[in-house]
C-alpha cells in the first residue's frame, strides 16, 4: 500500500521547478534580463529584492521563449564597433559560466543581455541561433571574421575536440587582457605628447590666421622698418594664410597615396623596412611584433594546437608583412624537419635571446611556457621604454612649444618695442 505513495513522492521530486523570465533595473538604472528556476514567483521576488534590484516584470518562460524575450528587449549600446575590451568581457563571461556548468546557449543568453557593443551583440545573436540549430561554436565564430579572427576559431576547435572549452576560453581571456593592457600602456605614453603637438600647431595657426594679419595692418600703417625676424614671420603667416587650403590638400593627397601604397604587399614591406631602419623606433617596433608573435604562439601551443598549424595561424594574425613572410619560411623549415628555433635563426629577423629561449623550450618540451616568457619579457621591455619615452618627451615638447610660441611673440612685439624706444628718445 505504501509503494504507490513512495512512487508519487519520487515523481514529485523529479518535477522541474518553473522557469521565470524577469526584467529588473539596478540602482544605476541599467536594465538586466535573465531567467531563473524558482519554486514560485514570490521566492524569485524576494531574491531579486534582496540583491537590490527594482523589478520591472516577471513571467513564466521556457528556455526558447526566454531567449526570444531577451532578443526582443530593446538594449541601449554604448558603442557600435567591437572593442578589445568587449572581447575580453565576452571571453571571460563565457569561460566563467561554462566552468560553472551553464549550457552554451544559456551562457550566450546572459551575455546578450549585458553586451555593450552593437556589432558584438549582432554577431553573438547569430552565433546563438547557429548553435541552437546544431552548429559548433568554432563554426559559428568562423562566420564572423571581422570580430572573431582565426585565433579564436582555432582555439574554439581545440576546446571542442579536447573537452576543455572553459580552460581554453580562460587562456584566451588572459591573452586578450594582456593585449589590452599592453596597448593601453603604449597609447597612454603617446597621448600627452600628441596633445601638446596639436596644441602647438593650433597656436601657430591662430597666430597666422588671426593675430598676425592684425599686427601686419598696424605695422603697415606706421610705415616702420621691421626687423628681419618679424618680416620672416609675417611672410610665413602670409604664406600659410593664402596657401593653407593647398597645403591641406597636398597633405591629404600624400596621406591617401601613402596609405594606398602601404596597403599593397610590396608597399607594406618597403614601409616596414623603412620603420625598422630608424634608430630607436625601428627596434621598438620589431620588439612589439616579436611580442605579439610569441604571445599568440604561446596560447596556441599550450592549448594543444600543432606547431605547423600554430605557425600558419600566426602568419595570418601577426599583422606585419615582413614578419609574416619570415613565419612562412619558418613554417616550411619546420615542415622539412628543422626545429622552430633553427628556422628562426636562419631568417635573422628575431632577436637572438628570443631564439635561444625558444630553442630551450623545444629541447625541454616546454615550448609553450618559454614562448610565454619571451612574450612577457619583450612586453615588459616595450612598456618600460614607453614610460621612459613619455617621461623624456614631455619636457622636450614643452620646450619646443615654448620656443615656437616665444619666437612668434618676440617677433610680433619687437617692432613695437623699437617704436616705443624711438618715441621715448624723441
Amino acid at each position: 500500500m505504501s509503494f504507490p505513495r513512495k512512487r508519487e513522492s519520487i515523481t514529485k521530486l523529479i518535477i522541474p521547478m518553473p522557469n521565470y523570465f524577469y526584467e529588473v533595473m539596478d540602482s544605476n538604472g541599467k536594465t538586466k534580463t535573465d531567467t531563473f528556476d524558482a519554486v514560485n514567483e514570490g521566492v524569485l521576488v524576494d531574491k531579486l529584492q534582496s540583491e537590490g534590484f527594482f523589478i520591472v516584470s516577471i513571467r513564466l518562460a521556457n528556455e526558447k521563449s526566454a531567449q526570444k524575450a531577451v532578443k526582443r528587449t530593446e538594449l541601449k549600446f554604448d558603442h557600435d564597433k567591437c572593442k578589445i575590451e568587449d572581447l575580453l568581457v565576452f571571453s571571460r563571461q563565457l569561460a566563467t559560466m561554462l566552468e560553472a556548468g551553464v549550457t552554451m546557449l544559456r551562457s550566450l543568453d546572459v551575455i546578450l543581455s549585458q553586451v555593450q557593443s552593437k556589432s558584438l551583440y549582432m554577431a553573438a545573436t547569430q552565433i546563438h541561433d547557429e548553435i541552437e540549430q546544431g552548429s559548433s561554436l568554432s563554426a559559428a565564430l568562423n562566420k564572423h571574421p571581422k570580430i572573431f579572427n582565426q585565433f579564436w576559431v582555432s582555439l574554439a576547435e581545440v576546446g571542442e575536440a579536447s573537452g576543455t572549452m572553459p580552460m581554453v576560453l580562460n587562456k584566451l581571456a588572459e591573452h586578450v587582457e594582456q593585449d589590452a593592457a599592453f596597448r593601453s600602456a603604449v597609447v597612454s605614453a603617446m597621448v600627452y605628447p600628441l596633445i601638446l603637438f596639436v596644441v602647438c600647431i593650433g597656436a601657430v595657426m591662430f597666430f597666422a590666421l588671426v593675430v598676425g594679419p592684425k599686427f601686419e595692418e598696424v605695422f603697415n600703417s606706421m610705415h616702420a622698418e621691421l626687423p628681419l625676424m618679424t618680416r620672416c614671420l609675417l611672410a610665413s603667416f602670409d604664406f600659410i594664410k593664402h596657401y593653407i587650403l593647398y597645403l591641406a590638400a597636398a597633405v591629404f593627397a600624400l596621406v591617401v597615396f601613402l596609405r594606398s601604397y602601404v596597403s599593397t604587399p610590396v608597399g607594406q614591406v618597403h614601409f616596414e623596412k623603412f620603420i625598422y631602419s630608424l634608430p630607436v623606433v625601428g627596434e621598438i617596433t620589431k620588439l612589439v611584433v616579436v611580442e605579439r608573435f610569441a604571445a599568440q604562439m604561446a596560447i596556441l601551443v599550450e592549448s594543444g594546437v600543432p606547431i605547423l598549424y600554430s605557425l600558419e595561424i600566426s602568419e595570418k594574425l601577426v599583422d606585419n608583412r615582413t614578419c609574416s613572410l619570415v613565419i612562412a619560411k619558418v613554417r616550411e623549415g619546420v615542415r622539412e624537419g628543422k626545429g622552430m628555433a633553427d628556422a628562426l635563426m636562419a631568417e635573422g629577423f628575431f632577436p637572438m635571446m628570443a631564439v635561444q629561449m625558444i630553442k630551450v623550450g623545444e629541447e625541454t618540451g616546454e615550448l609553450g611556457k618559454m614562448l610565454k616568457h619571451v612574450a612577457q619579457f619583450y612586453q615588459a621591455n616595450v612598456e618600460a621604454f614607453m614610460k621612459r619615452f613619455g617621461t623624456l618627451i614631455e619636457p622636450f615638447m614643452l620646450v619646443f612649444m615654448a620656443a615656437i610660441i616665444g619666437t612668434i611673440v618676440i617677433s610680433i612685439f619687437l617692432p613695437l618695442f623699437k617704436l616705443g624706444q624711438g618715441a621715448h628718445y624723441h
